[in-house]
């Protein structure tokens, strides 16, 4: 047996564990394996020049600039959503993105249809009346639960996303640009790992005053400049 190596993963662990509570992996394999491939993954970057960005001779912040980028994005996203559909029966981008999730995923209650979609109530309810007017949803009683209707996409809906498909997909490849494969399965990585520490916290339905307090003192390491 290799005792270098088996002690080299024992430093490794301990490692792993004293920084337990300043990182997001959980602690079990999958959160260790995770956290080594990250390691690596930082150690690499690390012999990269950083990036420039506009104000960062001023002090602007790398935090500053990743939210400006995403609002950016989610922007352009929607402008060329907005073309995809134009001049067809759909209103807004969200009322086939709502009818692809029912398509991909089956029949699911308005609620878990909504937060699918991360959307507040009234919006989402207004997609959904718009999709049961068109005939692309239908609703039914629920078996397991008679006092929750359940929807699914009709034969309509699914022809209705045919016809546009096309041009949705030319839609969501225009938004990843010019990024290549390598590019694209990073960006997945880090977007999925942000989505990870987001989606829990938003499912806490938590008041916005109380938001931002309840993080903080959920993940202090969020207190460290």
């Amino acid at each position: 047996m290799n005792y270098n190596l088996l002690k080299d993963v024992i430093d490794m662990l301990a490692e792993f564990e004293r920084n337990q509570k300043e990182n997001q992996y959980p602690a079990a394999i999958d959160g260790f394996k995770q956290w080594v491939a990250d390691s690596v993954l930082s150690q690499k970057q690390h012999t990269k020049p950083e990036p420039e960005w506009e104000g960062k001779e001023k002090g602007r912040s790398p935090e500053s600039v990743i939210n400006t980028l995403i609002v950016h994005m989610n922007r352009y996203a929607k402008t060329y959503s907005k073309s995809a559909i134009a001049n067809s029966d759909f209103s807004t981008q969200e009322d086939f993105i709502y009818l692809i999730n029912l398509k991909a995923f089956g029949a699911m209650t308005k609620m878990d249809l909504i937060k699918k979609n991360i959307q507040e109530k009234p919006a989402g309810m207004k997609i959904i009346e718009r999709l049961l007017k068109q005939g692309w949803v239908e609703q039914e009683g629920s078996v397991t639960d008679k006092r929750s209707k359940m929807l699914y996409i009709t034969m309509k809906g699914l022809g209705a996303l045919d016809r546009e498909m096309s041009k949705i997909r030319y839609a969501t490849k225009i938004v990843t640009g010019d990024l290549n494969r390598d590019e694209k399965m990073e960006l997945i990585r880090l977007l999925s790992k942000l989505e990870a520490f987001h989606h829990p916290i938003y499912c806490k339905h938590m008041e916005s005053t109380q938001l931002i307090g309840s993080v903080l003192e959920e993940h202090p390491f969020l207190n460290h400049h």
